[in-house]
C-alpha cells in the first residue's frame, strides 16, 4: 500500500483583509513634538569671543635659529622694509633696528596728529 505523500511544512492559509495590510512604520503626526529645538543650536550663532578691536599687524621680525645651525632673520614692514640677515651678531643687530624702526615708521606715526600739534 502507498500513502499519499505529506508535505514536510504546514501550509497554512494567509491572512486576508485589513490585518495583512497593516504597516509597522509609525503614523505621521500634526505638529512638532514636545521639547524639540524650536530656536535651532544657540552655539550656532554665538558672538565672536576674541572680537576685531580693529588693530592689525604692519611690522614683523622673523627669527630662525637651529640648534648647532647659523641663524637667520627677516624683518618686515607694510611700509616697504625688508631686511634679511645671517649670522648671530647680525642678527642680534637687526633685532635692534627692528625695535628702532618701530619709533620711525610713518604707518605707526598718524601724520594728521602731527600736523595739529
Amino acid at each position: 500500500m502507498s500513502t499519499p505523500a505529506r508535505p514536510l511544512k504546514s501550509v497554512t492559509g494567509l491572512p486576508t483583509g485589513l490585518l495583512a495590510a497593516r504597516s509597522t512604520a509609525p503614523e505621521a503626526t500634526v505638529g512638532e513634538p514636545k521639547g524639540a529645538a524650536r530656536q535651532g543650536v544657540r552655539s550656532a550663532c554665538s558672538p565672536d569671543l576674541h572680537g576685531d578691536d580693529g588693530r592689525r599687524p604692519i611690522a614683523w621680525l622673523h627669527i630662525v635659529a637651529p640648534r648647532g645651525a647659523t641663524p637667520t632673520a627677516t624683518s618686515r614692514c607694510a611700509c616697504g622694509r625688508d631686511r634679511s640677515v645671517i649670522g648671530t651678531a647680525r642678527v642680534l643687530a637687526l633685532i635692534d633696528d627692528h625695535t628702532a624702526h618701530r619709533t620711525v615708521c610713518p604707518l605707526r606715526r598718524p601724520q594728521e596728529g602731527r600736523a595739529a600739534a
